[in-house]
């Protein structure tokens, strides 16, 4: 195969899907992991695709463009690992968690698997995976039904309806951004509307956002910035953000990516 037709099936597979990883891409068209990168070099450097840790993404950011799981899924990944890791000290054996949808809550689902005694109610179909497969018969996992998005959360008036009876000590809140005026956003309406009942329900609000979400505005606000009783980032949030977030009687927690059990609060 030429080097046309394999960046060409590349960029088909990486508009199809969301994303693509350099391992499957090595597998699928016989070829070294190095020609792949050169091949995603040249795509990037053409702004057909845009390059990340492991393989590449769909371009393309407006307000209304939600990525697939597969997508957000190889973003920032060490960044929302540690960023799961801090979360999850935060969780105490026998409260009640409430998880939204994203890859950010579904890394942190990975460690809530090991604290005894949770119930965990979410609309995020993976994290509830997650839980289910790790088989503790001391956590109780609910997961709301609804509408599915393609970012594998479950929204609409059926998940509205599970949430709006149901009172949780911790929620952990991921976003699409977050942004002085317009707030915590979403891409999706009705996932905002999920989101804000989700708010209602829970005692106490942690947002957990990697720096990229800073300055990023989706279509509709699921809360204000004040409404945040914390909000979990990484060390590339910017400082006028810490700032802009402190200000809003919002505590900062920033998590070490070398070493992810400890964090800076400010």
């Amino acid at each position: 195969m030429l080097a046309q037709q394999r960046q060409q099936a590349i960029l088909e597979r990486v508009r199809r899907q969301g994303a693509a990883r350099v391992a499957d891409l090595v597998r699928e068209l016989g070829v070294s992991d190095m020609t792949i990168r050169r091949d995603l070099e040249v795509l990037a450097e053409r702004g057909l695709i845009e390059k990340v840790h492991g393989g590449a993404t769909a371009t393309g950011k407006g307000s209304t463009e939600e990525p697939g799981f597969a997508a957000k899924s190889v973003r920032q990944q060490a960044e929302k690992e540690a960023i799961a890791r801090c979360a999850a000290e935060l969780v105490r054996p026998g409260s009640s968690v409430a998880l939204s949808a994203g890859t950010t809550t579904w890394a942190l689902a990975r460690h809530l698997a090991e604290v005894p005694e949770l119930t965990v109610i979410t609309n995020c179909m993976r994290a509830a995976d997650v839980l289910h497969r790790a088989g503790r018969p001391d956590q109780t996992v609910v997961l709301t039904g609804g509408i599915r998005t393609p970012s594998d959360a479950l929204v609409g008036p059926v998940a509205v309806a599970a949430v709006r009876s149901l009172h949780v000590d911790i929620l952990m809140l991921g976003v699409h951004g977050m942004h002085v005026k317009a707030g915590f956003t979403t891409p999706n309406i009705l996932e905002a509307e999920t989101d804000r009942e989700l708010i209602d329900a829970a005692q106490r609000l942690v947002v957990l956002a990697d720096h990229t979400k800073w300055a990023t505005v989706g279509i509709s606000t699921i809360a204000p910035l004040d409404r945040a009783d914390m909000v979990i980032s990484d060390p590339g949030l910017p400082e006028d953000a810490r700032i802009a977030l402190g200000e809003r009687a919002c505590d900062v927690l920033i998590a070490d990516l070398a070493d992810p059990a400890e964090a800076v609060a400010r």
